[in-house]
């Protein structure tokens, strides 16, 4: 009997990489890989990277000069590690990573990780490095058999669209995931249900501009491209599926019938995350954001017209080039006028091959400060609208154990966390629990 293979998949960054990363297991399970949960058991070391954040290919070579010794160590035993780096760093540097890092076996870019198995082959036969980093024509979801029927944690994730057109000028993604790709709605209604038939009842829906979504439709009902709005009625037709989500969105493709669906569909979740980046007219032409601050707050007025309690999330970058006190100033009244319950922001590190990399930066401890300022009125929005919570009774879906023993972690609709009391056989319930308290980025409730 041939020995069972493991493979160990580190992954960075975005929820589409960990969409990514389970896609590239099941790929890796008709070649003999099974999954494992520590580099020193793996055959196969996989990291799936992220290029958003900053000194991304420097955190990865650090990380690979950590496998070095692991893979020296399995040398002198007599075995073989095999490393390999996917994702966007991978696109991004492509044989270059191969020449800087002779450990690495395999380059292997978002669009090609179907190919994994075969390149692991010919990495075991040649012993040369395999790099992949096309955009090829075929459907990498089309190559890829899934497992077997597993029972699956309550919540999942479903890419539906990847790729974006926009070219913001810090946005390093129209150059390592390509141009927008939507995938077929047949296909993706079938994915939901298989996933629903393995106990989830939350699907997140991922796309790098998700919104912008224009899969082909069934032929059965006319085909000709579908928006995320009809999808997303579709997906709520399936029995079992209790509640939707979709990320990450642009503010140009904020179309009304997606708005309306936020009204129309009971199953898409009161919640909605639509970046910004800067509250700074200047700035956003700068950036290449196509919209304008007064426009994107009176698109956030047309959403929360269409569902009131619906929960708003954004995106900042602090420090972009060019950003003076003025323009900052321009984000603190956004992001205060916005209210938002959630936000995430950075400072503008660049991103190399992006225009914004070439221009005169803004010196690091303005943009500290900056990020201070900002993220001390972002977290007052997220304390107010948690507290706003208190003696609610809100639908929690149980998710996992929590820290201690008795303990649940779930999520409201909100996307806020929430602790209580319950046994861990209610986990992918959903359950109605009274809030009982409300901290900065969490709450707690009742037992059910």
């Amino acid at each position: 009997m041939t020995q069972a293979r493991r493979v160990f998949i580190k992954t960075y960054g975005c929820q589409m990489n960990v969409y990514d990363s389970e896609r590239m297991a099941d790929a890796l399970a008709p070649a003999g890989y099974a999954p494992t949960d520590r580099a020193e058991d793996a055959d196969l070391v996989l990291l799936n990277t992220c290029h958003i954040r900053e000194k991304a290919a420097e955190k990865v070579y650090s990380e690979l000069g950590r496998l070095r010794v692991l893979s020296q160590a399995r040398a002198a035993a007599g075995g073989r590690l095999m490393v390999g780096v996917a994702g966007c760093v991978a696109q991004a540097e492509g044989a270059e990573i191969a020449r800087r890092a002779p450990l690495v076996d395999l380059v292997v870019g978002p669009q090609a990780y179907h190919r994994l198995p075969a390149m692991v082959a010919r990495a075991q036969a040649g012993g040369r490095a395999q790099v992949e980093t096309e955009f090829p024509a075929e459907d990498k979801f089309d190559h890829i058999a899934r497992g077997p029927k597993a029972r699956r944690a309550p919540a999942a994730f479903l890419t539906v669209q990847e790729g974006c057109d926009k070219f913001c000028a810090f946005c390093v993604v129209p150059y390592t995931r390509g141009a927008e790709v939507s995938r077929p709605v047949a296909k993706l209604l079938a994915e939901a249900r298989d996933l629903v038939s393995r106990g989830v009842v939350e699907i997140t829906l991922l796309g790098q501009n998700v919104n912008a979504y224009h899969g082909e439709g069934p032929v059965s009902e006319g085909g000709g491209a579908w928006s995320l709005a009809r999808l997303i009625a579709a997906l709520a037709r399936i029995e079992g599926l209790a509640r939707i989500r979709y990320t990450t969105s642009h503010p140009n493709d904020m179309t009304d019938d997606l708005i309306a669906a936020h009204a129309d569909v009971p199953a898409l979740a009161p919640f909605l995350h639509l970046p910004v980046q800067s509250g700074s007219d200047r700035v956003l032409k700068a950036m290449n954001r196509r919209h304008d601050a007064a426009g994107y707050l009176r698109l956030l007025e047309r959403v929360r017209a269409a569902r009131p309690d619906i929960a708003l999330s954004g995106d900042f970058i602090v420090g972009f080039p060019g950003e003076t006190e003025a323009d900052f100033r321009a984000t603190l009244d956004l992001a205060a006028e916005a209210a938002y319950a959630q936000a995430f922001s950075f400072k503008y590190s660049p991103r190399p091959g992006t225009p914004a990399a070439e221009a005169a930066q803004v010196p690091e401890p303005v943009k500290a400060a900056r990020l201070a300022r900002l993220q001390a009125v972002l977290a007052a929005s997220q304390s107010a609208f948690n507290a706003a919570c208190l003696g609610r009774d809100l639908a929690v879906l149980l998710e996992k154990p929590g820290r201690r023993a008795g303990q649940l972690i779930g999520r409201s609709p909100y996307l806020q966390s929430v602790h209580m009391d319950a046994d861990a056989a209610r986990i992918g319930e959903i359950v109605t629990a009274r809030i009982v308290s409300a901290g900065p980025l969490s709450l707690a409730a009742a037992a059910p």
